[in-house]
This record gives structure tokens, C-alpha cells and sequence, in this order.
């Protein structure tokens, strides 16, 4: 992508309705639409969704695909994808204004702080969805299912939230059973090596990003974990 169109983008985006940004990492603070500050914390949807279902993050969500789709599907439940890249997030966010999708929002931050946008217990769900495994062991704290992501998400957590990962990459499936069993505020309540060799075990997993469809070409089994929260 031209820097050009990324710059398009990225004023483009400043304008959108759906979107919520972190522009430094020093200050806990977002904006939304042309540059006006935005106190959502403990507030996401009361303030945003003007409703008081339950909210579902999709963490590293790149341009959304899993939020969008689970979106269509599940009204009474509100997603909010989180990832980094401005120009990622203005492909989902389009989406979603083009679709009229009001139960679909996107926080654009790093995923080190999404504890200082979420309010106590605000969160019922997170789904990650093949995730960046940095597979290098000096990176593995860098895995969103590390020991210090967990203790990230465990004050924004409700009671018997739900935690999702679907991966291709055996090396982060065996590390995140690995730490959500020795973690004290998770249980692993199902897991499956091969999602695809059986009957899903929910419905919600039928959804193919783009890098599922290339991982499944290139022969590559699916894998899933899903773990519940206890506070």
C-alpha cells in the first residue's frame, strides 16, 4: 500500500463514527471523530452502543473480518476490534458503516494497554484470531496469551468471561495451554487440535479470516482453545 493511500486513510478514519484512537501511548486518553476527547471507560455501552449488552473484544483484529462476522450474526452482543494499524481498522470500520453494523466499533491501540480503556469486569469475551505467534523464545511475552497479556485482561474481565484463540501455529496452541492452565484466573474449558476433524464445537468458529483461508490451502490444521474466567 502507497503511503499516500495510508495517509488517505488514516484522515479518513479520524472522521468515522465507529472508531476510537490512542494517538500516544503515554496518555491513557482516546479520541473520536475529529479530534474530540472520549471518556468510554467502564462506559463502552452506555456511551457508544446506547445499549447494555454484553461487550466482545477481538484483539489484534487487523480489518476486523471475526468482529464483523460475528456482528451479523449475534445483534445483542457489542464488538469492539482492537489492533494498531490505523489502515487496518479503516477497512473493517468502512465495513461496518457501509453495513450498517451499530453493534461493531474499533479501538485503534496498542494491546499492552487495553486495560486502561475497559472499566473492571466491563469485557464478557475475547476472541484472538491467529494472532502473530512470535516464535522466537526472547518474543514469547510478546504472545497475546503470555503470562503478562492474561494479567492484562484479568481486571477488565467479567466472571466467567470467555476467552477464545483459534491458530494455526502449534507453537503458540501448546504455549497458551501451557499458561492459561497455570494461570489462577483462567480454566481451559475445551480445546481441540484440529477443529475441523469433528463437528465444531461452536458454531461462532465456522468464520475464515483471510489467513485461515491461506493456512487451510497450504494444508494446515486449525486449532482452538477456549478458557473461562474466574475472578
Amino acid at each position: 500500500m502507497s503511503t499516500r493511500n495510508k495517509l488517505t486513510k488514516f484522515a479518513e478514519v479520524l472522521s468515522f463514527p465507529n472508531v476510537y484512537e490512542n494517538f500516544n501511548h503515554k496518555q491513557p486518553r482516546l479520541t473520536a471523530g475529529e479530534g474530540v476527547y472520549a471518556d468510554l471507560k467502564g462506559k463502552w455501552a452506555s456511551e457508544h452502543f446506547k445499549n447494555d449488552h454484553p461487550i466482545v473484544l477481538e484483539l489484534a483484529c487487523g480489518r476486523g473480518e471475526y468482529s464483523l462476522a460475528l456482528a451479523r450474526d449475534y445483534k445483542y452482543k457489542n464488538y469492539i476490534g482492537v489492533d494498531i494499524k490505523g489502515a487496518r481498522i479503516w477497512k473493517g470500520a468502512t465495513i461496518a458503516l457501509k453495513e450498517k453494523l451499530s453493534n461493531v466499533a474499533f479501538l485503534r491501540t496498542r494491546i499492552e494497554q487495553v486495560q486502561l480503556f475497559f472499566g473492571p469486569q466491563e469485557v464478557d469475551e475475547i476472541w484472538i484470531t491467529f494472532p502473530d505467534p512470535f516464535l522466537r523464545k526472547s518474543k514469547s511475552n510478546r504472545r497475546l496469551t503470555s503470562i503478562p497479556f492474561l494479567d492484562r485482561y484479568h481486571p477488565i474481565f467479567k466472571d466467567q468471561g470467555i476467552i477464545h484463540l483459534k491458530t494455526d501455529d502449534p507453537t503458540l496452541y501448546e504455549f497458551s495451554l501451557e499458561t492459561l492452565d497455570s494461570h489462577p484466573s483462567y480454566h481451559i474449558s475445551y480445546h481441540n487440535d484440529d477443529i475441523y476433524s469433528a463437528p465444531l464445537y461452536i458454531p461462532e468458529l465456522s468464520y475464515k479470516t483471510y489467513y485461515e483461508h491461506m493456512h487451510l490451502e497450504d494444508r494446515k490444521t486449525i486449532k482452538y482453545i477456549q478458557a473461562t474466567h474466574i475472578v
